[in-house]
């Protein structure tokens, strides 16, 4: 496999780009491996990655029913970000930021991460007062937080709404300047082309239809592309994993599927230098290299399997995208899609065992699946590899929810829409 280099990229360019070698092999699924990982999106990619250059397991295949990046780690806002309140989201999320910090260099592939920053405007005393408690919480971890103040935010971020009549007056924000954005099809072509590197079999096209079983233990799965034996079998199937789990008999697990759209506009001149999030709402924005701004929002409420939304939530997403940014009242929507939300009965994620031996499950992502691809990755193939949780992902077991020692973030109690 040839190195990503400033001298290949001048090479090529003589040569009139005929000469780049493929990315990573089509292989033909073999009938056994050490390792299945069902999901061939961001998180069953790195989970591959991870297994093969930090435990040696090279037989590993990664399986996805459609092409690579054809789910949720294509269909995101691409924020990346750890700014939460309790100390487990903490640790895991930062963790995930640092790694993303040298990710383009570990990878030899640039999944351009923009460490521009994340601001979250507060509208009220109150919810300033809950930002800075959340800021002070991050720096207490190692984390970074900086609290500013109206005229800050209009040097930082000129084109916000800061009128004293506005709708939603802007009384400070809190910003992670550590924070940012990434690529998402960068970083699922990074990771498979290194997963590759190392011996990894990425195999397309390949639905997963059922479970083999020797009495409960997993031992393989049935595929459109014929049966695959394992010793171990890893789901990382975002809003998908009930279906799967449902295949191996398990009818309730506490995750509910959602959608969730998001949006980016025409090409504008340059406007916002970070991500904002808007405190009156939930919006969250930030303009891309092409000049697009990339904004989401809510979940649509209804449960679904879908990859698309409806316009209700459209136009409540404007609305408060107008309410933030007046100026972007004429802009034209360029495009729109849909993700299948995993979402957990606490709102964070599941990265444990499975329910039935052989299986591993990396589940309940919520909103924040895509920013914690590189520490789920580690995390999950740890666990795969030593059969036990490494530290980061220790707190995320299923058992929290028997014992109730959940880790909610919002404080919405166990309603899934909510979070």
């Amino acid at each position: 496999m040839v190195e990503y280099s400033a001298l290949a990229l001048l090479k090529n360019a003589f040569t009139g780009n005929r000469d780049w070698k493929q990315a990573w092999r089509k292989p033909e699924p073999k009938p056994a491996y050490d390792v299945v990982v069902i999901g061939g999106g961001g998180h069953g990619l790195a989970t591959a990655y991870y297994l093969a250059k930090e435990h040696g397991i090279t037989n590993v295949a990664v399986i996805e029913k459609g092409w690579l990046g054809s789910g949720n780690i294509g269909r995101n806002t691409t924020i990346v970000r750890s700014n939460y309140l309790l100390p487990d989201s903490i640790r895991f999320y930062d963790f995930s930021v640092r790694l993303w910090e040298n990710l383009s260099h570990e990878l030899n592939y640039n999944v351009m991460f923009s460490q521009r920053g994340v601001l979250n405007l507060a509208h009220s005393p109150g919810q300033a007062d809950e930002y800075i408690r959340r800021g002070n919480a991050m720096r207490h971890e190692g984390g970074d937080g900086v609290w500013l103040s109206r005229d800050e935010i209009a040097r930082k971020v000129p084109g916000v709404d800061l009128s004293p009549n506005a709708r939603f007056p802007v009384v400070g924000g809190l910003l992670q300047p550590r924070a940012g954005t990434a690529r998402h099809d960068a970083v699922a072509w990074g990771y498979a082309r290194a997963a590759d590197r190392h011996g990894v079999d990425i195999v397309e096209n390949c639905e997963v239809t059922g479970f083999l079983r020797e009495g409960d233990i997993i031992t393989g799965v049935t595929t459109t592309r014929g049966e695959i034996r394992a010793k171990k079998i890893a789901l990382a199937v975002a809003g998908n994993t009930s279906r799967l789990l449902q295949m191996a008999g398990i009818d309730r697990f506490p995750i509910e599927s959602h959608v969730l759209q998001a949006f980016v506009s025409e090409s504008i001149k340059p406007l916002v230098n970070c991500v904002v999030t808007f405190g009156g709402g939930h919006l969250y924005m930030s303009q891309s290299d092409k000049g697009g701004l990339v904004f989401g929002g809510d979940l649509d409420g209804y449960n679904s399997y879908a990859q698309r939304g409806n316009l209700p939530l459209v136009e409540e997403v404007m609305s408060e995208m107008t309410a933030m940014f007046p100026a972007v009242a004429r802009l034209r929507l360029l495009r729109s899609w849909g993700g299948v939300m995993d979402m957990s009965m606490d709102g964070s994620p599941i990265i444990t065992k499975g329910p039935l031996p052989g299986m591993y499950l990396n589940s309940g992502w919520c909103y924040g699946g895509f920013k914690a691809t590189p520490a789920s990755g580690f995390s999950f193939a740890w666990t795969i590899a030593k059969g036990e949780p490494h530290k980061t992902n220790a707190p995320f077991t299923l058992s929290r929810f028997e014992r109730g020692n959940v880790i909610d973030e919002k404080g919405q109690g166990p309603t899934p829409k909510l979070h």
